[in-house]
């Protein structure tokens, strides 16, 4: 497996896989094409042409053309899909009589990932010698570890330096969100609820309270996604909102130390990227289940973690987070990251909580493995129609009209 940074990637919303990868694309694309060419085109296949609009993939793209002095010629193939991945892109330079300079394939495959066709190297490298949580849990049982210390093992003690970064951006995205009113961008005219939500909680007795203000910061983070502003994938923009809203609401009702936050974080870190190998965390791919189900079991770990958790405990807690949310569709109405996208984040996060509370209650041990559970999910997200998966043009999303 590779480095949970591959997870958390900081960046500015609403999608990771049709705003900041294609945005990353087209700067990988930019830099390697060679001087002097005439024109410049790209081709959007696939669910990143179904929704690219409403996810502002063509913003992402002509701005990162802009910014290098460049124009951009954008051609949108939805009902065109590659073998790889169903969120690909075809980028060309032209000479002067449109003969074809240098072309480069990119497929976004998730989380702000991009793959390279026909490019191994620029793949990042396996730092993990597991892959599967079962060989994991079996390894922290044996040596008496605990899971955010396998990552550190893996991936050295400079990570805690980056996590402090993101969790400085999580918290930032939360404190902002739940300050701002008005309206989100886009055609749905759908109003800011974070807002209302931690006002309202706040007059709450302390069970209803510890659930609204859970609602309040998974709702904040997920509208600063969705108005483009600056967030940590975990493990998607989509499903953004997740583990800030659980981890920000404990860190402050419990006093919790930052050290013990961060751990946590490793520790959801690990979970994501357990999935993202062995099956997918992109939409497009297997659905929402692979966005808003992996984020909340992350966020399930972080909090039985948190709250004491057996290395068993935590991925019994983490296996609930996604057994749940099995089959679940991405069906973006009007292409937007906000129905229901916004609404799951929110309800995902009462849900880790939830599965952190039962399996706190077990002893740890159950029948059905993360392990098997992810290739369910994969097995699954392969099996739904492509309308299900991040087209706009299936579920919830049937008959409304892209942007």
């Amino acid at each position: 497996m590779k480095s949970i940074k591959e997870i958390y990637r900081i960046g500015t919303g609403p999608s990771s896989s049709h705003t900041m990868g294609p945005r990353q694309a087209a700067r990988e694309f930019l830099n390697r094409a060679p001087e002097g060419a005439a024109a410049y085109e790209v081709t959007l296949y696939g669910s990143l042409a179904a929704t690219g609009k409403g996810h502002m993939t063509d913003l992402a793209i002509i701005e990162t053309f802009n910014d290098a002095g460049k124009e951009v010629k954008i051609e949108w193939l939805p009902d065109v899909f590659l073998p790889y991945h169903p969120n690909a892109m075809l980028f060309k330079a032209l000479d002067p009589d449109g003969n074809i300079l240098f072309d480069m394939t990119v497929y976004s495959v998730g989380g702000g990932a991009i793959k390279i066709d026909g490019d191994a190297e620029s793949e990042s490298k396996d730092i993990y010698p597991m892959n599967k949580l079962t060989d994991i849990l079996e390894y922290c049982e044996r040596t008496g570890k605990c899971y955010w210390e396998y990552v550190e093992e893996c991936e050295g003690p400079g990570i805690w330096d980056y996590l402090h970064e993101v969790w400085e951006v999580m918290k930032a995205a939360v404190e902002r969100g739940i300050s701002r009113e008005g309206r989100l961008p886009g055609p749905l005219n759908l109003r800011r609820k974070a807002t209302q939500y931690y006002v309202k909680a706040t007059g709450y007795r302390d069970n209803l309270k510890s659930r609204g203000l859970t609602f309040a910061y998974a709702l904040a983070v997920s509208e600063e996604n969705a108005s483009g502003g600056v967030i940590v994938t975990a493990p998607t923009c989509g499903s953004c909102g997740v583990i800030p809203g659980v981890l920000y609401h404990l860190w402050k009702s419990r006093d919790l130390p930052e050290t013990r936050v961060l751990r946590a974080l490793a520790t959801a870190g690990l979970i994501g990227n357990v999935v993202k190998q062995n099956a997918s965390i992109s939409g497009a791919e297997v659905g929402c289940q692979g966005e808003v189900g992996v984020a909340c079991a992350m966020a399930a770990a972080a909090a039985n973690q948190l709250f004491g958790g057996s290395p068993a405990q935590i991925e019994y807690a983490a296996e609930m987070g996604l057994e749940h949310h099995l089959g679940m569709t991405c069906d973006p109405v009007c292409g937007l990251v906000q129905i229901p996208c916004i609404e799951r984040n929110a309800y995902a996060a009462a849900r880790a909580l939830d599965a952190n509370i039962y399996s706190s209650f077990s002893d740890g041990v159950h029948r059905v493995s993360f392990d098997k559970l992810v290739n369910v999910m994969r097995e699954t997200g392969h099996d739904l129609p492509s309308l299900y998966k991040e087209t706009g043009t299936g579920g919830l999303a049937k008959d409304y009209q892209q942007m």
